[in-house]
């Protein structure tokens, strides 16, 4: 069945209200040391595994169902999976695959937005300004001059060549880009004039937009289902295409084949622009909210159900907006406030919200995650790049750091680099040791690769050594009466006990009177004792030692036949 039938591109004048939609709810989490995308509670990744999860930085889940979904890892690798209508997965064929599949033509060329038409089709843009495009095709939505549909992604170069495209927008069945140099181009069906062409006819390769935007910086982009917006560097509004809800902001219900600017929005500075399904929203810069055209759910949040044919203002609370978010799939709105809140309105799982509602989400995608129809992303989600470092990976950078350091340990002929201050804070021995005027100091009572361990320890809270170092180290720490060194020290020495090094280790812990690890390692000795007996480590035993371990043994049954 062709999912990009004419009677379904229509279906802008808004369907009835369904009656639900199961709640799939997206956390993005930015994880500061592991950088992670959280998308656990999406259904569709339940068909990953959670290594799979852990290396995802960007994704985007789209079709009729948010059945299908293409993601990227942290090695830049692009992977995809779902239902696959149309081909829209980009694998080269049109099966649906529960295992994620790589799409090696998009490997390593670092993504910098996507978006996606209701086919669906796929227009993604990389960083160095390359477009992409594969999926559903019937209406020429790829660009390429065909009608076929697009099973593998095909890089988009008629009339974009030497452009470098920073944004694109997909409507139900024709596409929109945005170069670096503010022009806009389109492609792909045009029955309402969507493409701004000014005719109806489709458009099968990208043509710039010009009319009334020919000499004119555009900044922002976004499509409705068959209607396009483009907001201008001065922050005025053209829109364009099907008008059938007043969702052009024109005051009117008629078609517009070419740009248009909204007048109603003289004196307003617009800096961005988002289409939902059939309504549009626009941000000024000053943090208010207008919106225009359909409203049978409530997406304009003006506290009824009348669709509006001119802009009207929004109120969220009494806060700054800075965020402003909608998808031409679906008839729910979103916004996020200077103080980090979020509110929803429109279509919340069949119901309608009127006004703007505060939700306990901390991003816009949670909402239409959990309350649009259906449950897509709005946006190419991605893990914002953060360079910040906590109090404790600051401190852990700056260990042996001769630039910041301002003293010095000499121990085995080597240099040790620290800073007094946080010796004094970290340990009560440097406290009464360390004067100002020290530079050097001299240590021969621990070996280097001891007495470094436990001036690192101090820096990053654990301990790094073999446990023949860490008997050592153990020395040290009960010298100093750090007893949670004394502790990890302990663990260090029973993850690496052996048979060879357990007599060593049980010595060791007898010595510093560490009473657990002495039980953990007699307990070895016993559990081996044929091959711990014919070791090394034995034949040079401590004589007392060596008493003191036969009586134990020989209480514990271990010389029994």
């Amino acid at each position: 069945m062709d999912r990009g039938a004419p009677a379904q591109i229509h279906m802008e004048d808004e369907p009835p209200p369904s009656q639900g939609v199961s709640v799939k709810v997206l956390e993005a989490t930015l994880l500061s040391a592991l950088k992670m995308l959280d998308v656990g509670k999406w259904p569709i990744f339940s068909l990953c595994s959670q290594e799979e999860l852990k290396l995802i930085r960007q994704a985007c889940v789209f079709g009729s169902a948010g059945n299908e979904v293409l993601y990227v890892t942290e090695n830049d690798e692009v992977f995809a999976l779902g239902m696959n209508c149309s081909g829209c997965l980009g694998t080269g064929d049109v099966q649906s695959t529960i295992e994620p599949k790589r799409l090696d033509v998009l490997c390593g060329k670092k993504i910098a937005c996507l978006s996606y038409g209701s086919g669906p089709h796929v227009v993604l843009a990389t960083e160095e300004g390359e477009v992409y495009t594969w999926g559903h095709n019937a209406y020429s939505q790829l660009g390429n001059g065909t009608t076929n549909h697009g099973l593998v992604p095909c890089q988009v170069s008629t009339n974009l060549v030497n452009k470098k495209v920073i944004e694109v927008a997909c409507g139900s069945h024709h596409s929109m880009v945005l170069t670096s140099d503010g022009e806009v181009y389109t492609w792909g069906y045009n029955n309402s004039g969507q493409v701004g062409s000014g005719s109806t006819a489709n458009q099968p390769i990208p043509r710039r937009v010009t009319s009334c935007l020919q000499n004119k910086v555009v900044v922002n982009i976004a499509c409705g289902q068959m209607c396009s917006m483009a907001v201008l560097e001065n922050g005025e509004v053209y829109v364009w295409g099907y008008n059938g809800n007043g969702q052009l902001g024109l005051g009117s219900s008629g078609n517009q084949p070419t740009p248009c600017r909204i007048a109603a929005l003289q004196g307003i500075r617009v800096q961005r622009v988002a289409c939902g399904c059939a309504h549009t929203l626009v941000l000024t810069d000053e943090g208010q909210i207008y919106a225009w055209g359909a409203n049978s759910y409530g997406q304009l949040g003006t506290g009824n159900k009348s669709n509006q044919s001119y802009p009207t203002a929004v109120t969220v609370d009494k806060d700054r907006v800075i965020e402003v978010a909608a998808c031409h799939s679906a008839h729910t709105s979103a916004a996020k406030t200077q103080s980090g809140q979020v509110y929803m309105w429109g279509q919340c799982r069949g119901q309608s919200v009127v006004l703007p509602h505060l939700t306990h989400f901390a991003c816009t995608d949670d909402v239409f995650a959990c309350f649009a129809t259906p449950a897509v992303m709005w946006r190419l989600l991605s893990v914002e790049p953060d360079d910040h470092l906590t109090v404790a990976q600051s401190l852990k950078k700056e260990f042996d750091n001769p630039e910041t350091a301002d003293v010095k340990f000499l121990v085995d002929g080597k240099y040790i680099h620290v800073h007094k201050v946080l010796l004094k804070i970290r340990c009560e021995h440097f406290r009464s040791i360390l004067n100002n005027d020290d530079e050097i100091i001299e240590m021969n009572e621990f070996s280097y690769p001891v007495y470094r361990a436990f001036l690192e320890y101090l820096y990053t809270d654990s301990i790094r050594l073999p446990p023949e170092d860490a008997i050592g180290l153990l020395d040290l720490a009960t010298l100093y009466r750090e007893n949670r060194l004394k502790k990890l020290c302990q663990q260090t020495i029973k993850q690496g006990i052996c048979e060879e090094n357990a007599i060593a280790l049980l010595s060791a812990a007898v010595k510093y009177e560490a009473q657990d690890l002495e039980e953990f390692c007699f307990r070895f000795c016993i559990n081996h004792l044929t091959v711990v007996t014919q070791t090394q480590g034995f034949a040079e035993m401590d004589h007392d030692l060596l008493k003191s371990f036969i009586s134990k043994a020989s209480r514990v049954g271990a010389f029994r036949n």
